[in-house]
């Protein structure tokens, strides 16, 4: 305990003093980049309360929060939510097993609340309990106190940041809503972000539509001012000082200058030009996770379970496999030659250069298959301990982007106009038929004609193709169709 806390006291020791600048002189950089004057502080509003968003908000809020005349952030999240009794004792126990969250609160005059909410005494909810720094989908993770606005017009009109922590399915109406408060704006926001997810859409041509694109046709904000902010990560083990990178993607003339303000000595952030691909691998990676997770029984003792991971990765380039099927080391191999083959069949579809998304597509997969709430959300599914009719949004996970991304993936590429020639039947056919489990997932989550069990069947069919053929049938085509992605 000694050793975390004084390599914490390290790291904030180095984050004042980092690339050269300190944070106040960061500070200063970014906003003359923006024009700002001395009386006039940068304001940021997280768009959406979520374990990300919230953690994202706290660690811009530790890094600057002290610079109040220069530096303003406040988070958004919906009012109403009520806290579960049982979440309100969990909170409890968290917050009297941790000594600096027990005196912050008492100095506050913030702790007899949640000693009554305990008793059943009075009712939580979930903007209230994040000012104290309590996320409902992470409240094992205190974060530092928060600025909550539940009003969205008061919380986004006046923002030269605006980040977006919502689900892809909510990005669309809510910007459409925050666009109405823009109106008489002079200068255009700057817009991060943080979702994935997608959607599809048919005509002109069928083609995704990712949440950047959401935005920009939600707000009319010009698309170089929107960005996206993703990597293999998970939000706890980010605020908790993990090592931890992550690439901010769009515009020149924005990611760079964000990445340097953005950047801390545990959270890494480079930048990238291409916008698009990464958002929906992003996606990608969510649907496959799922079906990981369906087959999914974790040992008892986590830490081997850990080390087994990494030490399948070193050998076998799939430690990531480590979490599939039922322990079996075969079947686990079986499954991820599988989605991992599929994956580089949807991708040749969708990039130019798909082996340079390589190697962030399979860390972002790594992560969610290790820890990842879509990978939980198979899990749990495969167990009976959740079923489908409770929907994807769960309480203390949130929303599982697997389940909508499963359904737009399969809507895409289930189209005719795309149509591939069929390596045995040598006939035109929808990419999805190269996609059993893609196929699968769907029947499971979506239509809901089959049972989680279906995964392994769908494995153990004795028809299903070589991974390696489909792979060289990316590989050997004029494979990338642009359209996809709406680009020109």
């Amino acid at each position: 305990m000694v050793g975390s806390i004084e390599a914490k006291s390290l790291l904030s020791k180095c984050s004042a003093q980092h690339n050269g600048l300190n944070l106040e002189d960061k500070l200063d950089e970014f906003r003359r980049l923006l024009g700002k004057s001395d009386k006039d502080p940068l304001r940021i509003v997280s768009v959406g309360a979520g374990a990300w968003g919230s953690v994202f908000a706290a660690l811009l809020q530790e890094s600057y929060g002290g610079f109040r005349e220069k530096f303003q952030i406040r988070i958004w999240r919906r009012p109403g939510r009520a806290v579960s009794r049982s979440t309100a004792e969990h909170l409890f126990e968290v917050i009297n097993s941790r000594e600096d969250v027990l005196r912050r609160l008492i100095r506050r005059c913030a702790y007899l609340k949640y000693v009554e909410a305990r008793l059943g005494d009075r009712t939580l909810y979930a903007d209230e309990i994040l000012k104290d720094g309590f996320c409902l989908n992470m409240v094992d993770t205190p974060l530092c106190p928060l600025k909550v606005v539940t009003n969205l017009q008061e919380a986004a009109w006046d923002a030269d940041i605006v980040v977006n922590g919502l689900p892809s399915t909510e990005t669309r109406q809510v910007f459409e809503e925050i666009s109405k408060y823009w109106k008489e704006r002079i200068t255009v926001p700057i817009i991060i972000s943080l979702s994935k997810g997608i959607e599809t859409a048919l005509e002109p041509v069928p083609h995704i539509i990712t949440p950047t694109k959401m935005i920009h046709q939600a707000t009319g904000v010009p698309i170089e001012n929107v960005l996206y902010l993703g990597g293999p990560n998970i939000a706890a083990e980010i605020y908790n000082k993990e090592y931890a990178n992550a690439r901010i993607c769009g515009a020149e003339k924005w990611r760079k200058p964000l990445a340097k303000f953005l950047r801390q000595p545990h959270f890494i952030v480079w930048d990238n030009s291409d916008l698009v691909t990464h958002e929906v691998m992003g996606g990608l990676k969510n649907v496959y996770a799922i079906g990981a997770g369906k087959c999914l029984h974790v040992h008892k003792d986590s830490r081997d379970f850990t080390l087994a991971l990494i030490l399948l990765l070193l050998f076998f380039f799939s430690g990531m496999v480590a979490a599939l099927t039922n322990e079996s080391a075969t079947s686990k191999s079986v499954y991820f030659a599988h989605c991992t083959s599929e994956m580089i069949f949807i991708t040749h579809l969708l990039a130019e250069e798909p082996e340079k998304l390589a190697g962030p597509l399979l860390a972002d997969t790594y992560v969610t298959l290790l820890k990842g709430r879509n990978a939980w959300y198979g899990q749990m599914l495969a167990k009976g301990e959740i079923n489908r009719d409770m929907g994807d949004s769960i309480s203390g996970k949130g929303m599982i982007q697997g389940v909508s991304a499963v359904g737009a993936f399969y809507q895409l590429l289930s189209q005719s106009s795309l149509s591939i020639l069929h390596s045995e039947e040598k006939k035109p056919v929808a990419p999805v038929e190269s996609c059993p489990i893609l196929k699968t997932l769907y029947k499971i989550l979506i239509t809901r004609e089959q049972s989680t069990q279906a995964i392994l069947q769908a494995l153990r069919d004795e028809t299903l193709n070589d991974p390696r053929d489909r792979i060289e049938i990316a590989q050997s085509h004029a494979f990338y169709r642009p359209s996809l992605l709406d680009q020109p």
